[in-house]
């Protein structure tokens, strides 16, 4: 059986890059994270050397590297591939910037996107994704019989958050794609219910 894939961080799109950036440094701790927010300029080479130069420090404990900026140049994003595909030990990588069209397709197939609605706030779920049982799953379900589809986009990037962040989960490739497939079938005007269950039920049958 083919191992599962290792997620190393996501990429977050927000208009707001130091607000999410501040939001997020206070949700990770007590982590160690080490910024390179570049909002006067574009995010050039220099800028992607630092980045480099800052993930091959070796850790003992996860440390999060957030790269945040409105702009990136094209051979700085070339020169993070290598590193962002093989990332060291304990090193993850958060990128935060407004649209994906301003990243290669090459940055954005090497990790998920979670896009962030800035007009709300996320509350953190109350919810175990690494120990959800199918009553956990009928309760969330109950909690949120009525949502409504901009919502269930929230409830969406909030159970990524807490997937990947939170609970710190290695995703399998077919629940990556359930969080791509979530948003798609939500702007399909798709039953909220049904694609919330369709992402929860993935995790209790990894059980």
């Amino acid at each position: 059986m083919q191992a599962p894939e290792v997620v190393k961080g996501h990429i977050i799109i927000s208009s707001e890059v130091e607000a999410e950036f501040s939001t997020l440094e206070e949700r990770l701790k007590p982590f160690r994270v080490v910024p390179f927010i570049v909002v006067e300029e574009s995010f050039k080479l220099e800028h992607a050397k630092a980045v480099l130069s800052e993930a091959y420090i070796s850790e003992s404990q996860t440390k999060y590297i957030v790269i945040g900026t409105y702009d990136f140049t094209e051979i700085a994003q070339n020169s993070l591939l290598k590193l962002l595909e093989e990332p060291p030990r304990n090193i993850e990588f958060i990128i935060i910037t407004p649209s994906k069209s301003n990243l290669l397709p090459t940055v954005r197939s090497r990790l998920p996107i979670l896009k962030v609605d800035n007009h709300s706030s996320i509350d953190r779920l109350d919810i175990n994704l690494a120990r959800l049982d199918y009553s956990d799953v009928f309760a969330f379900l109950k909690e949120h019989a009525r949502v409504k589809k901009e919502d269930a986009k929230a409830l969406v990037e909030a159970l990524f958050f807490r997937a990947t962040v939170t609970d710190r989960l290695i995703l399998t490739p077919a629940q990556l794609e359930n969080f791509d497939k979530a948003y798609r079938l939500l702007n399909l005007n798709s039953r909220p219910q049904s694609v919330l269950a369709m992402l929860l039920m993935s995790f209790a049958g990894e059980r």
